[in-house]
């Protein structure tokens, strides 16, 4: 956990190290057939936050742990390295037109988070391990996860944060994690009460995501009144 954590810095640093004149555009036909449609900026935010959350909560033994933070390790020193040796610039437009809190919640989304370091998407690899790892507990858990990981996959796409390639090399790279680190991981090893808990779990955690969605809306709402 220390190292993945020492590990995060390094994501706004690589940019500085690659020239401007050096950064691809992996664009495929596919990715011009996904307008830009800043509502899906809400679904970026809340349902990646439900994702990060989950696997703190629902995977609670030590060598599931154990096996989880290796998979995350895992995709973000591959990341990194495809950060330096392959860099990219996100399709983001110059400016997000129009007004209200999909809008808002865009541009929040464009000044907080770099356009660079874009293949693999970690954010789709992120998503999809947490997802993964929580299918080992439980299978329903984890079917719902799996679903709420693609539709964040897509919600990169709607809001320009990646292109096409981005997300299936991400996908790939949580495939791979999973069959390194997560598949040997019997789900007979999960005792009965973590199993059964786990549905709960994921209901918490969903609630907290929405209460830190409802403080995104109050945020905005303030600011719009002040205007």
């Amino acid at each position: 956990m220390v190292i993945l954590i020492a590990l995060v810095p390094f994501y706004i640093f690589i940019p500085e190290l690659v020239p401007a004149a050096k950064r691809y555009v992996p664009e495929l036909a596919l990715d011009r057939a996904f307008p830009l449609v800043p509502a899906w900026a809400l679904v970026y935010g809340a349902l990646y936050a439900f994702l990060i959350l989950l696997p703190i909560f629902v995977v609670r033994q030590e060598d599931h742990i154990r096996r989880t933070v290796y998979s995350y390790l895992f995709i973000w020193i591959t990341a990194y390295f495809f950060f330096v040796l392959f860099p990219t610039v996100a399709p983001r437009p110059r400016t997000v037109d129009g007004e209200g809190f999909a809008a808002w919640g865009l541009r929040l989304l464009y000044s907080s988070d770099p356009p660079y370091n874009c293949f693999p998407s970690l954010h789709v690899a992120h998503s999809f391990v947490s997802a993964l790892t929580c299918s080992r507990v439980h299978r329903r858990v984890g079917i719902v996860a799996v679903i709420c990981a693609a539709v964040v996959a897509l919600s990169t796409l709607y809001t320009k944060q990646h292109y096409v390639a981005d997300v299936l090399a991400g996908l790939v790279m949580a495939c791979i994690a999973y069959l390194i680190f997560l598949r040997g991981y019997s789900r007979e090893r999960v005792p009965l009460v973590d199993h059964r808990v786990a549905p709960a779990l994921a209901l918490c955690v969903a609630g907290v995501v929405s209460v830190g969605v409802a403080g995104y809306w109050l945020l905005y709402c303030c600011g719009a009144a002040s205007r």
